[in-house]
Protein backbone atom coordinates (compact mmCIF):
# COMPACT_ATOMS: atom_id res chain seq x y z
CA UNK A 1 0.00 0.00 0.00
CA UNK A 2 2.85 2.29 0.76
CA UNK A 3 4.25 1.70 -2.91
CA UNK A 4 1.02 2.39 -4.24
CA UNK A 5 1.40 6.04 -2.13
CA UNK A 6 5.15 6.55 -2.87
CA UNK A 7 3.88 6.18 -6.99
CA UNK A 8 0.79 8.19 -6.61
CA UNK A 9 2.55 11.02 -4.61
CA UNK A 10 5.67 11.06 -7.65
CA UNK A 11 3.07 10.81 -10.48
CA UNK A 12 1.37 13.95 -9.23
CA UNK A 13 4.69 15.91 -8.15
CA UNK A 14 5.69 14.83 -12.08
CA UNK A 15 2.04 16.25 -13.53
CA UNK A 16 2.62 19.66 -11.74
CA UNK A 17 6.45 19.43 -12.88
CA UNK A 18 5.00 19.25 -16.55
CA UNK A 19 1.85 21.63 -16.00
CA UNK A 20 4.67 24.30 -14.59
CA UNK A 21 7.05 23.72 -17.34
CA UNK A 22 4.07 24.07 -20.07
CA UNK A 23 2.76 27.24 -18.59
CA UNK A 24 6.35 28.63 -18.57
CA UNK A 25 7.21 27.01 -22.33
CA UNK A 26 4.15 28.83 -23.75
CA UNK A 27 4.72 32.06 -21.56
CA UNK A 28 8.27 32.27 -23.31
CA UNK A 29 6.37 31.61 -26.72
CA UNK A 30 4.00 34.05 -26.35
CA UNK A 31 6.52 36.67 -25.99
CA UNK A 32 8.33 35.27 -28.09
CA UNK A 33 5.86 35.93 -30.72
CA UNK A 34 4.89 39.32 -29.85
CA UNK A 35 8.81 40.02 -30.24
CA UNK A 36 8.75 39.21 -33.54
CA UNK A 37 5.45 40.69 -34.49
CA UNK A 38 7.17 44.32 -32.91
CA UNK A 39 10.22 43.10 -35.15
CA UNK A 40 8.32 42.57 -38.64
CA UNK A 41 6.03 46.10 -38.10
CA UNK A 42 9.09 48.03 -37.26
CA UNK A 43 10.87 46.60 -40.48
CA UNK A 44 8.00 46.96 -42.54
CA UNK A 45 7.68 50.78 -41.28
CA UNK A 46 12.02 51.03 -41.79
CA UNK A 47 11.55 50.15 -45.28
CA UNK A 48 8.61 53.05 -45.98
CA UNK A 49 10.36 55.48 -44.30
CA UNK A 50 13.58 54.54 -46.77
CA UNK A 51 11.18 54.65 -49.34
CA UNK A 52 9.47 58.11 -48.51
CA UNK A 53 13.64 59.14 -47.85
CA UNK A 54 14.52 58.10 -51.51
CA UNK A 55 11.46 60.02 -53.10
CA UNK A 56 11.91 63.42 -50.74
CA UNK A 57 15.93 63.00 -52.28
CA UNK A 58 14.35 62.69 -55.67
CA UNK A 59 12.14 66.35 -55.38
CA UNK A 60 15.30 67.68 -53.38
CA UNK A 61 17.57 66.78 -56.39
CA UNK A 62 15.02 67.87 -59.35
CA UNK A 63 14.42 70.88 -57.51
CA UNK A 64 17.51 72.24 -56.45
CA UNK A 65 19.70 70.85 -59.89
CA UNK A 66 22.23 73.71 -59.53
CA UNK A 67 22.77 73.21 -55.51
CA UNK A 68 26.35 70.55 -54.90
CA UNK A 69 23.88 68.79 -52.47
CA UNK A 70 24.81 65.15 -52.44
CA UNK A 71 22.75 61.94 -50.95
CA UNK A 72 24.94 59.26 -51.76
CA UNK A 73 24.87 57.92 -48.59
CA UNK A 74 20.88 56.97 -48.60
CA UNK A 75 21.77 54.96 -51.92
CA UNK A 76 24.86 53.23 -49.68
CA UNK A 77 22.30 52.45 -46.87
CA UNK A 78 20.05 50.06 -48.94
CA UNK A 79 23.03 47.57 -49.09
CA UNK A 80 24.63 47.89 -45.95
CA UNK A 81 23.92 44.91 -43.69
CA UNK A 82 22.99 46.74 -40.36
CA UNK A 83 20.56 46.16 -37.70
CA UNK A 84 17.32 48.11 -37.47
CA UNK A 85 18.62 49.97 -34.69
CA UNK A 86 21.10 51.03 -36.44
CA UNK A 87 19.18 51.92 -39.81
CA UNK A 88 16.16 54.00 -37.75
CA UNK A 89 19.34 56.16 -36.45
CA UNK A 90 20.49 56.85 -40.15
CA UNK A 91 16.81 57.37 -41.68
CA UNK A 92 16.65 59.75 -38.75
CA UNK A 93 20.26 61.27 -39.54
CA UNK A 94 19.11 61.69 -43.54
CA UNK A 95 15.39 63.38 -41.95
CA UNK A 96 17.38 65.78 -40.03
CA UNK A 97 18.92 67.09 -43.13
CA UNK A 98 15.89 66.79 -45.56
CA UNK A 99 14.78 69.37 -42.12
CA UNK A 100 17.31 71.55 -42.51
CA UNK A 101 17.35 71.18 -46.49
CA UNK A 102 13.59 72.43 -46.38
CA UNK A 103 14.07 75.49 -43.89
CA UNK A 104 16.91 76.84 -46.18
CA UNK A 105 15.30 76.18 -49.64
CA UNK A 106 11.87 78.31 -49.85
CA UNK A 107 10.76 75.85 -53.28
CA UNK A 108 11.15 73.00 -51.10
CA UNK A 109 8.80 73.58 -48.04
CA UNK A 110 5.91 74.89 -50.57
CA UNK A 111 6.66 71.62 -53.06
CA UNK A 112 3.12 69.79 -52.58
CA UNK A 113 4.73 66.54 -52.86
CA UNK A 114 7.52 67.28 -50.30
CA UNK A 115 4.32 68.06 -48.18
CA UNK A 116 2.68 64.91 -48.73
CA UNK A 117 5.76 62.74 -48.27
CA UNK A 118 6.42 64.71 -44.79
CA UNK A 119 3.47 63.96 -43.67
CA UNK A 120 3.65 60.03 -44.70
CA UNK A 121 6.76 60.19 -42.68
CA UNK A 122 5.12 61.60 -39.28
CA UNK A 123 2.48 58.61 -39.76
CA UNK A 124 5.57 56.49 -40.35
CA UNK A 125 7.32 57.49 -37.15
CA UNK A 126 4.12 57.51 -34.98
CA UNK A 127 3.77 53.69 -36.26
CA UNK A 128 7.12 52.58 -35.53
CA UNK A 129 7.37 54.60 -32.02
CA UNK A 130 4.54 52.57 -31.26
CA UNK A 131 6.11 49.65 -32.74
CA UNK A 132 9.52 50.50 -30.60
CA UNK A 133 7.30 50.29 -27.48
CA UNK A 134 5.51 47.29 -27.74
CA UNK A 135 8.73 45.58 -28.83
CA UNK A 136 10.46 47.25 -25.73
CA UNK A 137 7.62 45.87 -23.52
CA UNK A 138 7.67 42.63 -24.77
CA UNK A 139 11.69 42.28 -24.50
CA UNK A 140 11.27 43.27 -20.76
CA UNK A 141 8.72 40.75 -20.05
CA UNK A 142 10.80 38.27 -22.06
CA UNK A 143 14.39 39.46 -20.32
CA UNK A 144 12.15 38.42 -16.64
CA UNK A 145 10.89 35.51 -17.29
CA UNK A 146 14.62 33.96 -18.19
CA UNK A 147 16.11 35.72 -15.26
CA UNK A 148 12.95 34.42 -12.76
CA UNK A 149 13.04 30.96 -11.59
CA UNK A 150 11.04 28.68 -12.76
CA UNK A 151 11.21 29.60 -16.33
CA UNK A 152 15.03 30.46 -15.81
CA UNK A 153 15.28 27.17 -16.27
CA UNK A 154 13.30 26.27 -19.29
CA UNK A 155 14.74 29.64 -21.08
CA UNK A 156 18.07 27.93 -20.62
CA UNK A 157 16.89 24.27 -21.78
CA UNK A 158 15.44 26.15 -24.95
CA UNK A 159 18.34 28.42 -25.64
CA UNK A 160 16.42 31.85 -24.69
CA UNK A 161 18.48 34.44 -23.61
CA UNK A 162 18.32 38.05 -22.66
CA UNK A 163 17.81 40.06 -25.68
CA UNK A 164 18.62 43.91 -25.89
CA UNK A 165 15.91 46.93 -25.85
CA UNK A 166 14.90 48.31 -29.44
CA UNK A 167 17.62 51.20 -28.21
CA UNK A 168 20.62 49.07 -28.07
CA UNK A 169 21.20 49.59 -24.61
CA UNK A 170 21.98 46.33 -22.99
CA UNK A 171 21.52 46.57 -19.20
CA UNK A 172 23.62 43.84 -18.41
CA UNK A 173 26.76 45.38 -19.15
CA UNK A 174 29.35 47.55 -18.07
CA UNK A 175 29.41 50.41 -20.87
CA UNK A 176 27.81 53.36 -19.10
CA UNK A 177 27.81 54.97 -22.17
CA UNK A 178 24.94 53.49 -23.57
CA UNK A 179 22.59 55.86 -22.26
CA UNK A 180 24.81 59.04 -24.34
CA UNK A 181 23.04 60.80 -26.89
Amino acid sequence: MDLIYALLIILIIGCLLTIIYIFYYNKLQDVKLKIDEAESIIDENLRKKYDIIVDIKNIIENELKDEKISFKEIEELKNENISNFNMDRKLDEFLNLIDKIKNDYEVIKTNKDMIAFLKDIKKTNEKLDSAKSFYNTNITESNSLVRKFPSNIIAKFHNIKIKPFFDNKNMNDDDINDFKL
